[in-house]
């Protein structure tokens, strides 16, 4: 068994043999606006992934529901929002280095690297979206199920 503790943390950020934290908690980017912007657009792809599968996997429920609850699927199909809801998740990822240059702008040296922290949020809150619309969907759906069967129209 090793002495080393599986995760050490150095100046703030862990180091660990996980890619997971690795990945997760990364060091902050170089402290220039060119720096900040290719240390976000380094992890673009992993987050275009990791919301997509979660997205996928949203769809895929949605539709395992609506199959079994006999409910019909919408017009244009569980498809249709994906282009627009991708294109909206990628615009919101680049205010993350917007803001990051901004408060450096704003600060310099005198505030700390928020990159790795506004990256976690983000990635986050849009995982989190993606199951969020269409538990909306589904509620909605159920809720007006109950009133035409309660109230008969």
């Amino acid at each position: 068994m090793s002495s080393r503790p599986a995760v050490e943390v150095t100046a703030d950020y862990p180091t660990s043999d996980s890619a997971l934290v690795r990945f997760l908690y990364p060091a902050p980017a170089r402290r220039t606006v060119g720096g900040i912007f290719k240390w976000w657009e380094k992890r673009r792809l992993a987050y275009n992934l990791i919301v997509g599968a979660g997205g996928a996997v949203s769809l895929a429920g949605m539709a395992v529901t609506f199959r079994v609850m006999g409910l019909p699927l919408p017009s244009g199909g569980l498809l249709e929002p994906v282009i627009p809801i991708a294109l909206w998740a990628n615009l919101c990822y680049t205010l993350g280095p917007l803001t990051e240059s901004f408060l450096h702008k704003i600060w310099g040296r005198d505030v700390r690297p928020v990159g790795p922290h506004l990256f976690r949020a983000g990635l986050i809150l849009s995982v989190g979206v993606t199951f969020l619309i269409p538990a909306i969907v589904l509620v909605t759906g159920l809720a007006v199920r109950a009133a035409r069967l309660l109230f008969g129209f």
